[in-house]
C-alpha cells in the first residue's frame, strides 16, 4: 500500500504593505490539494512594524560586501515571535494545536529585493528568525525560499505560479487564463494549459499608492480608493513612469516595490497623484499582457489590491478579459498567499522544484528553501 504523503501545512505570509500575519492551513502533498483547513491574519503590532520599516530603510542603503545592518537580526526574531503569536491565537480560535502540524511554512518579511542584471546576481532578504519560530512552536519551519534561485542567478520571484496553476486545476478552470496578485508588487500567473505557465512582476501594486499617502500624511493606505477616486490621472506622468527600463525587458522579471520614484508625481495633489498611480498599476499590466502575445479566457485578482474599487476598475477598462475578484471563483482573496507558501512548504520538504525557467529565469527547475527543525 502506497504511504500518503500530504502533510498538514500552515503557511505564513506577511507582505510589503505591512499590514497582517496572513495564515492558511493546507492539506497537501506539495502536488495535489486535499483540503483547505483554516485560514486567518493578525494585524502587525506598531512595535514591529516601525522595527521593519527601519531595517527597510537600512537595506536600502546597506553596500553589497558591506556587514549586514545589526537592525536584521532584531528585526528577524521580532517577526519570528509576531508570527508564533498570530498563530497561537489562531490554531486556538479554529480548534487546532501545535501537534496537528506537519509542518510550518514561513516566507519572512522582504525587505530588500535586487533581481541580477549585467551578470551580477540579485539579492534578496526575507527577515524571519526559523529556528526561533521552531523552538517556539515545536515543528519544523521551511523557509528561505528565494536563496537558491537568486544564488542560481535566477531573479527569486514570483514564487507563487506553481500553486496558481494547481489551485486552478482544483477549481476546474479552464486555461488560459491569469492569476493577477496585486500586492506591493503586482504579478501574473499566466496559465496557458497543462504544465506550460509563465510568471513576472508586471509593476507596481498598491506599494507607491502605500507611499504615496504616508509620503503626505494622509493615512497608511488609500482606503476604498478614497483620494484616486475624486483625482484624475496625468497621463503624461502615467507615460513617463512608464518610461521605466523595466518595462522594455521580457519576462520573467522581478521588482522591488522601492524600484519606482515617487518624484514624477510631487507636482500632482493627493488625490490626482494617486488617481495616476492607479493608472499607472492598470496599465503597466496590460504591457504585461501584450507581452506575452496573447489574452486570456480570464483575469483571477488576488492580493490587498482587488479591495480597492479604483484599481478594478482601471484593469476592468485596460484588461480585454473579464477581470473578477478571487471570491468569485470561490477562493479565498486574502488567504493565496499564504496557502501558496504552506503549498511550496510540502515541495520543500520533499524535494521537488519551487522555481522554473519560465517564472524566475532560473536556468532549470530549482529546488529551495530550508527545513529547520526544533
Amino acid at each position: 500500500m502506497a504511504v500518503k504523503s500530504a502533510m498538514l501545512v500552515l503557511g505564513f505570509m506577511t507582505g510589503t504593505s505591512l499590514d497582517a500575519v496572513d495564515m492558511a492551513v493546507l492539506d497537501t502533498d506539495g502536488e495535489t490539494i486535499f483540503g483547505f483547513g483554516p485560514a486567518g491574519e493578525r494585524k502587525l503590532t506598531d512595535a514591529t512594524r516601525d522595527v521593519v520599516q527601519a531595517a527597510t530603510r537600512q537595506a536600502l542603503a546597506w553596500e553589497r560586501g558591506a556587514p549586514e545592518p545589526p537592525i536584521f537580526l532584531h528585526a528577524a526574531e521580532m517577526v519570528a515571535e509576531e508570527h508564533f503569536a498570530a498563530a497561537e491565537a489562531f490554531l486556538q480560535e479554529n480548534g487546532l494545536a501545535w501537534p496537528d502540524l506537519d509542518l510550518v511554512a514561513m516566507h519572512g518579511q522582504t525587505v530588500l529585493h535586487e533581481r541580477p542584471r549585467d551578470g551580477v546576481v540579485g539579492r534578496t532578504v526575507q527577515l524571519g528568525d526559523a529556528g526561533m519560530l521552531a523552538k517556539l512552536c515545536g515543528r519544523p519551519v521551511a523557509c528561505d525560499f528565494r536563496i537558491a534561485d537568486v544564488a542560481a542567478g535566477g531573479e527569486g520571484a514570483p514564487l507563487a505560479a506553481v500553486y496558481h496553476v494547481v489551485r486552478a486545476r482544483y477549481s476546474k478552470l479552464s486555461p488560459p487564463l491569469a492569476v493577477l496578485n496585486i500586492g506591493g508588487v503586482a504579478n501574473v500567473t499566466w496559465w496557458a494549459g497543462g504544465d506550460d505557465f509563465t510568471a513576472f512582476d508586471t509593476g507596481p501594486g498598491n506599494g507607491m499608492l502605500d507611499l504615496l499617502v504616508q509620503a503626505r500624511g494622509a493615512g497608511r493606505y488609500d482606503a476604498g480608493g478614497k483620494y484616486a477616486s475624486v483625482g484624475r490621472a496625468d497621463e503624461g506622468v502615467v507615460r513617463a513612469l512608464l518610461a521605466h527600463p523595466y518595462f522594455q525587458g521580457a519576462p520573467p522579471k522581478s521588482l522591488d516595490r522601492h524600484d519606482f520614484s515617487l518624484e514624477p508625481l510631487e507636482a500632482l495633489q493627493l488625490e490626482d497623484a494617486a488617481a495616476t498611480l492607479v493608472a499607472f498599476t492598470a496599465e503597466a499590466v496590460k504591457l504585461g499582457f501584450e507581452a506575452l502575445g496573447g489574452q486570456p479566457n480570464q483575469v483571477i485578482v488576488t492580493g490587498g489590491g482587488r479591495h480597492n474599487p479604483e484599481i478594478m476598475k482601471a484593469l476592468a477598462e485596460r484588461l480585454s478579459a473579464p477581470v473578477r475578484p478571487a471570491e468569485d471563483h470561490g477562493w479565498r482573496g486574502d488567504a493565496i498567499e499564504a496557502e501558496a507558501f504552506a503549498f511550496l512548504g510540502a515541495r520543500v520538504k520533499r524535494g521537488l522544484p519551487i522555481t522554473f525557467p519560465s517564472t524566475t529565469g532560473v536556468a532549470s527547475p530549482t529546488t529551495g528553501g530550508r527545513i529547520i527543525r526544533p
